[in-house]
This record gives structure tokens, C-alpha cells and sequence, in this order.
């Protein structure tokens, strides 16, 4: 999925076989080691590495948070509902919570939480408008509206949370039922998730490539927002959507050290494990006759304000992150970048703080990291430079072969084509009983032979016509 504003990808949402996302996932888990010193848990969910709870996270009724401590609230073998609030990434299990929560389409339920809650994005207006709605609804727990619900009727906010209280309640009925560790709910597909959470009144279109993926969508807003089906529709160029768009061409930038800005200057952005490092570069912009250095530098500056948080939102980058402005010496020009990048920020939905610039120009901000970006999902560590660097995974190689010989035999007269390719991508095409490649030929009505060639990059693919 990629979001699409003013002509240019912000954002790109990667779910691949087996890599989906557990985020909002609900389980009945079981309570592994209690650490008092961390005042934390593990929790069994059923996956490969069990999930990390803090005691902040625990539901307990009546207890305040500075009194709490893990020990006294839950014990090694306890069975408890817990919800993913963060994809496990690296070393570490997913992230855990007790607070579970039910997102619908305008509204969220907290089923142990209690009062109404409204986005902050919204006008003042708007929000004491479905407070009032709120507030005439038999609510049982706790409501936060989402912003989405701009507009929405009485009807859609009541038929929203009426679906998430059966849903709560359907839940909780297989829980008595059922032995830890087991999911009880799973949230939706990348799909639907994103319909779902990015779809309101500034999305002019949605447009889907795929028919079946076309009608679940189309069904799920009549279902929801009758009102928003109408914009979607079905691709029907001759090219692929996602290079139609440009969107191909911003995911593989994703791989990229060095990110381009307009005037001829450039990011730098490096990776560490405790946090990502964005160098700003005045590159060819060394600005026009009669220009002052500051003026040349601020400009710079500010048009990196832009792009960082755009790469940013593009590479879901999370955790601590240090941008390096060039040095400024007039102090209203350092405000005016922070204003900048304050600005853009107000677009990110996803969680940041940040501090303000320094005198040496650089700026400190975290950002909530929830799951891997596409960076992680496309790439693997290389086993060639002691993992300081990163090469496409095989699953992106095997795509990529995929798309660039459905590509490359569209069109021809022969029924069977033989292609080049790398041996690497010649031994994956035809794993699992030449799975990948029936689905090629499934597309273009063509038998593929594939013949390694050593001389070839994992990504090139050379075609000829055969008998």
C-alpha cells in the first residue's frame, strides 16, 4: 500500500507470507518469568519468542500506578488476556499490554476503560459535537473517538460501537473456553487495516489492482461508511499501480543511504543500534551570485525539514533520531527550520517529541516504532561486511525476478519463453516445485524455463523465445 500526497509517496505499508503484523492481536497468554528488578513479565502468546509486559501495562483496578509492583499483581503460571502494541523486531518479543483496545472505523473501545475521549486533530466544534453523541450511548467500559469520525452521523458512531461490544463480548466468551496460549482475535489484513485507519474526508481516491481485494474493500465500506465506497475504484492501466504512481521507484529509494533534496543538497541517513543518525549536505546548492552563505544554508535547511520527515514516514523509522542541520548563525533562522519541521511533523500520525535545535544545529526526537519498516521487511544484514550493511532478502530478489519477467514476456507471440537469471534467482524461482514461477506463467499464459547465468545480478533478467 503506498500513500500518495501532492504527487509524492509518504508513506508505504510492506505484508508479506508469513511476516504479518501482530499488532492488535488479543491472546489469552501465561505468565512466564516475573521479573521484580524490571518490574516486568514474559508472557507465552504462542510465538516464537514470548512477549514482554510491564507492570505500567497491567489492568488493576483501584491501584495506583507509583504503588504498583509486578510481584503482587501477577504470578509465573497466571493466565491473562494480553494485546500486541508493537511487533517483535530483532531479539526481542513483541510488546505487550493488558488495556486491551477494539478499533472500528470511528470509534475505539476500551472494554476496561471508562469516559470518552476525542481526537485531539479535531476542531473544538466538531469534538464537543461527538462527545454529545458519545454521551447519549449505554457505554459499558471506555470510548476514544477516532478522527475519522469527522462527520460521521449518530447512527454510524452507535452502529460502530455496537459491533465492537459483540465483538468484546464474543471474545471474552471464548476466553473461558480455551487454554493459554491461544489468539482469540486477530486484527485485520494490511488492507482493510489501512482502509480503515487512513481513509476520511482529505483521501480523494482509493485504487486497488486486485478484484477480489477491490470488492472486500468496497463491502466493508458499505458496511461502515456507505458514504466513502464510491471512491474507491479498480485500476485499469496498462502498468503496474504502484509504478504508475511512483510508489516502485520511493520503495526501493528505501534501501538508499542518500535521499535527494530539490536544490541539489542531500540527507545522509545511517543507521545504529540505538539510533538513526539524518546528516544534512548542501551537495551542488551553493547558492546564486550575490547570495549570502546563510541565506544558501537556511534554504537548505528548510528544504530538509520537508524531506527528513518524509523519509521519516517512508521508511517508518522509530526510536531516538538525530538530525545534523548545517550550522546557522542567525538564531531566527534556526526557529524558522524548527517551524519547518514542526509543520510537517503535524502530518506524521505516528507518535514523535522532539527537542529544540541546538547551537550546534542539531535537533534530538524519538518516534514511535510499532513494526518494521520496509527497509526490514525488503533487505537482510550482509554477510559480506560483518552485518554493517544490507543486501534485498531473497523473498525481495524473488519478487522482483517475478515482476521483471512478467514484464519482460508481455506481449510476445511464443507460448514458452526461456530466461536468464542469476543462479541464485534461478535455484529460488523454482523452489517448493516451481511454485513461483506457475504463478508467473498463471499470469502471462506462458511456459517459463529459467537458466542460471553467473554473469548476471540477482536482479537482472535476460529473455529469449523459445520452442
Amino acid at each position: 500500500m503506498a500513500l500518495v500526497e501532492d504527487g509524492r509517496t509518504a508513506e508505504v505499508h510492506i505484508e508479506r507470507r508469513g511476516q504479518r503484523s501482530v499488532v492488535g492481536h488479543v491472546w489469552k497468554g501465561k505468565v512466564g518469568n516475573v521479573l521484580a528488578g524490571m518490574e516486568a513479565a514474559f508472557i507465552d502468546v504462542g510465538l516464537e519468542k514470548s512477549g514482554f509486559l510491564h507492570v505500567d501495562e497491567i489492568v488493576a483496578m483501584g491501584v495506583p500506578k507509583h504503588k504498583r509492583q509486578i510481584a503482587d499483581l501477577i504470578k509465573k503460571g497466571d493466565e491473562i488476556l494480553v494485546q500486541a502494541t508493537k511487533d517483535p523486531m530483532g531479539t526481542k518479543g513483541c510488546r505487550l499490554t493488558m488495556q486491551l483496545s477494539l478499533a472500528g472505523r470511528f470509534v475505539v473501545y476500551v472494554p476496561y476503560g471508562d469516559g470518552v475521549g476525542v481526537s485531539r486533530k479535531l476542531l473544538d466544534d466538531e469534538r464537543r459535537r461527538l462527545r454529545r453523541i458519545c454521551g447519549a450511548l449505554p457505554l459499558e467500559g471506555g470510548l476514544i473517538v477516532r478522527t475519522a469520525a469527522v462527520g460521521a452521523s449518530a447512527d454510524d458512531i452507535a452502529r460502530d460501537y455496537t459491533a465492537l461490544r459483540r465483538l468484546w463480548g464474543a471474545l471474552s466468551q471464548r476466553a473461558e473456553k480455551v487454554k493459554s496460549p491461544s489468539l482469540l482475535y486477530s486484527e485485520m489484513d494490511a488492507s482493510l487495516r489501512v482502509i480503515r485507519d487512513l481513509l476520511h474526508g482529505h483521501v480523494d481516491e482509493v485504487i486497488v489492482d486486485e478484484p477480489v481485494q477491490h470488492e472486500r474493500i468496497v463491502t466493508f465500506l458499505r458496511r461502515t461508511s456507505p458514504g466513502m465506497a464510491d471512491r474507491v475504484r479498480l485500476h485499469d492501466g496498462d502498468k503496474p499501480l504502484l509504478e504508475t504512481y511512483g510508489a516502485e521507484k520511493a520503495i526501493r529509494s528505501t534501501l538508499a543511504r542518500r535521499a535527494p533534496l530539490p536544490s541539489g543538497g542531500y540527507l545522509v541517513i545511517d543507521d545504529t543500534e540505538a539510533m538513526t543518525v539524518i546528516d544534512v549536505n548542501s551537495g551542488r546548492n551553493v547558492g546564486r551570485g550575490g547570495s549570502r552563505l546563510e541565506d544558501t544554508v537556511t534554504k537548505t535547511n528548510l528544504e530538509a525539514a520537508v524531506e527528513v520527515v518524509r523519509q521519516l514516514r517512508l521508511r517508518d523509522i522509530g526510536g531516538i533520531v538525530i538530525i545534523d542541520f548545517i550550522d546557522m548563525s542567525d538564531d531566527k533562522n534556526r526557529k524558522a527550520v524548527k517551524a519547518a519541521l514542526d509543520a510537517e511533523l503535524e502530518k506524521d500520525r505516528t507518535r514523535t517529541f522532539v527537542v529544540d535545535i541546538s547551537p550546534l544545529g542539531l535537533v534530538e526526537m524519538t518516534r514511535q516504532n510499532i513494526s518494521d519498516g520496509p527497509r526490514e521487511v525488503m533487505s537482510e544484514l550482509c554477510p559480506e561486511c560483518e552485518t554493517t550493511g544490507y543486501i534485498p532478502s531473497d523473498e525481495t530478489v524473488v519478487i522482483e525476478a517475478s515482476r521483471g519477467i512478467a514484464k519482460a514476456v508481455k506481449g510476445m507471440a511464443a507460448d514458452t519463453v526461456h530466461v536468464r537469471v542469476s543462479p541464485r534467482t534461478a535455484a529460488m524461482l523454482n523452489e517448493d516445485g516451481r511454485a513461483r514461477l506457475e504463478i508467473v506463467e498463471q499470469f502471462t499464459g506462458k511456459r517459463v524455463a529459467t537458466e542460471p547465468d553467473p554473469t548476471l545480478a540477482d536482479d537482472e533478467v535476460k529473455v529469449k523465445t523459445g520452442a
